[in-house]
Parts: structure tokens; C-alpha cells; sequence
């Protein structure tokens, strides 16, 4: 039976599909993102649940080229780290992956958490106190399936230190960064995700994830 509040089937349909073709995407052109599109997009994040209403994001737009040089640099430090944590096969695989579209894309966006925003006591937060970056990535993931209804790519650069992300955008200390994005038009979206296509790690049947009221009991 369907609810009667649920949208049309159009609707629907339009909703899951941004949530099955959203891609991690590190290739855009230099066009620049149009400022009513980058406007529904981040009214798109500000409408994410946050615990008790406390809406603890803020969100650094950044097309400064001479910003997102000392971030590239950051990001280039951090991969070359990484780089040594892999071996033999793995290690020649990550070398080929592209990570980022930092200095690519029409721009960059650093989505923060605020942990001080309405001071120390906040409902939700009392038993769960992490809740506010929770909150926050779904402001991330409500950005990026607006951005692919959109048309437009969004790539998430986590090889980055936090420090260094908070040293470049002089963040003050109780705001923590929590995703860097290159945002920008990009020529096509991957059918699949580039690391399930490139065979990094093998996809977990859904199946094998769900079970019935206790931990590991099948459905």
C-alpha cells in the first residue's frame, strides 16, 4: 500500500535515481558553477536533519586559486604518506588513481562543524556528543545528490590532514573540517563508482549486511 505521503512516482523515481548514479568525481572542466545553481545547493545542505536543531555547519566557498594551491600542496604531502602505507601490486594501483580535482574544478567548498554552536549542552547531544559531525556529513550528502540532480560533480578530498586544512582556512578551534569538496561541471558520470570499476576492493552484497534484531541473526 502506498502512503498517502508519499511523492509521485516521478518524483520518485528522480529521487533514487541521485542516489544510485552519485559519483565521486575527481575530472571536471574549468566552467564555472552558476551562482543560482551553487545557491539551491547549499540551501539543499542547510535543509539536512541536525540534532537539536543546532545546525553546526558552516560552509567555505572557495575559488581563490591561491588558496586551493596551498590546499593542492597539503593534499600532495598527505598522498605522498599514503602512497608508502600500500605494497607491490596495491601500491603501483594507487599511484594511478586520481584523488582530486582541487585546482580543476570551477570551485572548492569546506563544509565545517561548528561543536560550540548553542553552547555545551545541546538535546541529542547529552548521551551522543558526535551527533553534530553526524549531523554534518548529512549536510555533505544532501549537497551532493542536490549537486547530481544538477548535473553538476562533486569529489570528496579526504587524503588531507585536518590541521593542515585548519592552518590554510585559519578555521578557529572549536570549528573542525570535516569535507572538502571540488565542485564543477565534469564531462560524464562513471556508470559505476571508479574504485569498484578499478577492482580496489570487492562490492558486499547488501544481503550479507542486514540482520534481524540482534547482531549477525539472518532475516
Amino acid at each position: 500500500m502506498t502512503s498517502p505521503h508519499a511523492f509521485s512516482q516521478a518524483e520518485r523515481d528522480a529521487v533514487y535515481r541521485a542516489i544510485r548514479e552519485r559519483r565521486d568525481v575527481r575530472r571536471f572542466k574549468s566552467d564555472p558553477v552558476d551562482d543560482a545553481v551553487l545557491a539551491r545547493l547549499l540551501r539543499a545542505a542547510a535543509h539536512a536533519p541536525s540534532v537539536g536543531y543546532m545546525q553546526p555547519w558552516n560552509f567555505l566557498v572557495i575559488r581563490d586559486m591561491g588558496v586551493r594551491k596551498k590546499v593542492h600542496a597539503a593534499f600532495q604531502l598527505a598522498n605522498n604518506e599514503a602512497k608508502h602505507l600500500f605494497h607491490d601490486e596495491r601500491a603501483r594501483q594507487y599511484a594511478q588513481l586520481k584523488l582530486e580535482g582541487i585546482l580543476e574544478s570551477g570551485l572548492n567548498i569546506c563544509i565545517t562543524c561548528d561543536r560550540s554552536r548553542f553552547g555545551p549542552v545541546v538535546l541529542g547531544r547529552t548521551c551522543q556528543p558526535d551527533m553534530d559531525l553526524f549531523s554534518t556529513v548529512c549536510a555533505v550528502q544532501n549537497l551532493w545528490l542536490a549537486a547530481r540532480a544538477e548535473g553538476i560533480g562533486v569529489g570528496w578530498v579526504s587524503i588531507i590532514k585536518p590541521e593542515d586544512l585548519r592552518a590554510i582556512l585559519e578555521l578557529p578551534q572549536p570549528v573542525v573540517p570535516i569535507a572538502y569538496l571540488c565542485v564543477g561541471h565534469t564531462e560524464t558520470f562513471a556508470s559505476e563508482p571508479e574504485l569498484k570499476t578499478a577492482g580496489w576492493l570487492p562490492e558486499v552484497p547488501l544481503d550479507n549486511l542486514i540482520f534481524a534484531d540482534l547482531w549477525g541473526k539472518a532475516r
